[in-house]
């Protein structure tokens, strides 16, 4: 009697033990890398979490990036820093087509969870999809997609914790974005007249994982250390499952930035000689060029002083860019009507001479194309005190 209720006993032990070795195996979470698509908000790639239940025959997405234009004041509250994202479920096969769809290949990283942390990740993950916290306050540098899926997947685990790779050193969130803006020189551009001298600041590994290829490279050489001191990988296995050539992009302006600054130069020079020459002052350029000027720096110094993006608000730009230029225009004009001569341009060419100076010692990386640009407000103001000179 004794042996058969022991045989009992590890016949039911074995059976469960079958059975949590089956529902272990049978649930799989990766972590999913796209690569950048075409359009300005794809260039940086993509994060996601894969949810495999082969039991339940469940395969889907957790997408922290879902987002859409037709929001209210969209433009508006992206520019103030105010977009809301939100996480979305997508079945698989439904993000696999839309992905090879785009040209953009993705990459899976399986992870080295126990039964235990797999039931946390996805307590997690559907404790974020309730309604009432779905919907999260979009970050681009500190709290984007790819940052939720790391903590998410770091906060599951409660035996211990996730233990990355040396920080790779020398990287900033600017030389990071501009790493995938190769290519797209416009967009780089107008990324470049955004962001401040904060961008350029070294940042930890931690911070370098707001990019999607950082983070896939900090998981694949990472490690979790439990609280008995053991390790074990946090990748398990690494695949390409979806494998497309990116498409080709659409053809952009066909000069570059720098192209035109340089051309904006040009047409300045030429414009102050033959004002010299003629000796007038052509106030309708003056109206195209400083309009220009001061919309541009309206739309810095919003940035500056009122959007809450991360780095917009150390930006030294707005020295170059601001709504001065835009103000004092109607003033500008009046004076050139009149035959009037104008002190701002001699305040002017002392001021963008200083600007000019200072630009490799204030600690910002400037975008190339800012020279030419300045060179050329700096000429005209040049040349409306030569011609009155000549007078």
């Amino acid at each position: 009697m004794v042996r058969l209720r022991y045989f009992i006993i590890c016949l039911l032990a074995g059976l469960s033990l079958s059975a949590h070795g089956q529902q272990s195996d049978s649930i799989r979470f990766s972590l999913l890398t796209c690569a950048p698509g075409s359009e300005i908000y794809s260039l940086f790639g993509h994060t996601a979490i894969r949810y495999e239940n082969y039991t339940r025959h469940v395969d889907v997405v957790f997408n922290y990036g879902m987002f859409s234009f037709n929001t209210p004041n969209f433009i508006f509250r992206f520019v103030k820093g105010e977009t809301d994202y939100q996480l979305g479920i997508t079945p698989y096969p439904y993000f696999e087509a839309e992905y090879a769809m785009r040209g953009s290949s993705v990459y899976q990283q399986v992870l080295n969870l126990t039964q235990e942390e797999k039931e946390n990740l996805l307590a997690l993950l559907e404790k974020n999809y309730l309604p009432e916290n779905r919907i999260y306050r979009y970050n681009y540098f500190y709290d984007n997609c790819t940052t939720r899926a790391r903590d998410r997947i770091e906060e599951c685990i409660t035996d211990g914790q996730v233990v990355y790779p040396d920080s790779l050193s020398g990287k900033s969130f600017r030389s990071i974005v501009h790493e995938f803006t190769v290519g797209s020189s416009w967009d780089e551009l107008g990324i470049d007249l955004c962001l401040g001298a904060e961008a350029d600041k070294t940042i930890s590994k931690r911070l370098q994982m707001f990019s999607p290829f950082y983070l896939k490279y900090y998981a694949s050489n990472a490690y979790i250390l439990d609280k008995r001191g053991m390790r074990r990988p946090l990748v398990l296995e690494e695949t390409k499952i979806v494998d497309v050539e990116p498409e080709l992009a659409e053809p952009g302006f066909v000069l570059s930035p720098m192209a035109c600054a340089s051309l904006f130069l040009a047409l300045c020079v030429l414009m102050a000689w033959m004002q010299w020459k003629f000796r007038r002052i052509w106030w309708g350029w003056d109206i195209l060029l400083y309009a220009s000027q001061g919309i541009a720096g309206c739309i810095i110094a919003f940035l500056f002083f009122f959007s809450v993006h991360p780095t917009v608000g150390s930006n030294w730009l707005l020295i170059l860019f601001n709504p001065i230029p835009l103000l004092y225009l109607p003033v500008m004009v009046y004076k050139a009507i009149k035959h009037k001569k104008d002190a701002y341009h001699v305040v002017n060419l002392i001021y963008l001479t200083l600007f000019i100076v200072i630009l490799p010692f204030c600690g910002q990386e400037f975008n190339l194309t800012i020279l030419p640009l300045a060179l050329g407000l700096l000429v005209n103001s040049a040349g409306h005190i030569l011609v009155w000179n000549k007078k």
